[in-house]
């Protein structure tokens, strides 16, 4: 299948238009600007459907961040208003008072721990700036769960969910994004590995596979189809128990 990427970053912006109309008249966008290639695509995105001086981009640090100038490229080609919101000493406070309560943080709990900070911090930003928070993921991450549950994967509104992430790169090209960050190598700047080195394969081959079904290696197509049935509940509602015993009026 052809992906007409115009025709998606149009259709794109205004249905970003459209749900702010609905949802949220006069308020902005709140984008946690991490650098990488679906914040900054999301970003232009709300800055096409909305002008630049309803887009408020959020650089989020844990300390040193090897690529933040990647982030201030962006605000900086996009024009838009940001904040630069330094999350360690929540971090190192929180982490320090886990421990003094005598629990053993583990390897998962420091790697989950930054994206949920991230996301109060992006609705902090939003309550105190008229704002609707940006969820950035892809098709190819939220395929495979690739997400903190109550971080990153979470927001008011997805622009991007239904992209590939070489859909959604198409996108940044023809939206005028500088090449480097359309091509930056996927990381999620916690574990220190890439995207791709910590799932096992590619996105070009997940994105075939997603797209047309086709798989070549029967073991990658079987560790795909593993991590989609196990992190499907990160993509519904919060399970709820249905009692019989009462009813609603409506």
């Amino acid at each position: 299948m052809n992906f007409d990427a115009e025709k998606a970053v149009k259709a794109t912006a205004e249905w970003i238009r459209n749900w702010f109309e609905a949802n949220g008249p006069g308020c902005n966008a709140i984008v946690g600007i991490s650098g990488g290639k679906d914040s900054s695509i999301a970003a232009a995105l709300c800055c096409e459907a909305l002008g630049s001086e309803h887009v408020i981009g959020v650089l989020m640090p844990n300390g040193e961040q090897s690529d933040i100038d990647m982030a201030m490229m962006l605000v900086e080609h996009l024009g838009i208003r940001y904040y630069n919101i330094n999350i360690k000493g929540a971090f190192d406070s929180l982490i320090g008072q886990l421990g003094e309560a005598g629990i053993e943080v583990g390897k998962d709990t420091v790697i989950n721990l930054p994206p949920r900070l991230r996301m109060s911090t992006l609705y902090a930003v939003g309550q105190s700036c008229n704002g609707r928070v940006v969820n950035t993921f892809n098709l190819s991450e939220d395929w495979v769960g690739y997400s903190t549950r109550y971080g990153d994967s979470v927001g008011d509104f997805s622009p991007l969910s239904c992209f590939t992430t070489e859909e959604i790169r198409a996108m940044g090209r023809c939206v005028g994004l500088p090449s480097v960050l359309v091509d930056k190598v996927p990381t999620d700047g916690l574990s220190g590995m890439s995207d791709e080195a910590k799932l096992g394969f590619t996105y070009e081959v997940l994105n075939r596979y997603i797209r047309t079904g086709q798989i070549d290696d029967p073991a990658t197509k079987e560790r795909i189809d593993s991590l989609h049935e196990k992190n499907l509940f990160k993509l519904r509602f919060m399970d709820c128990f249905k009692y019989d015993g009462v009813e609603t009026a409506i």
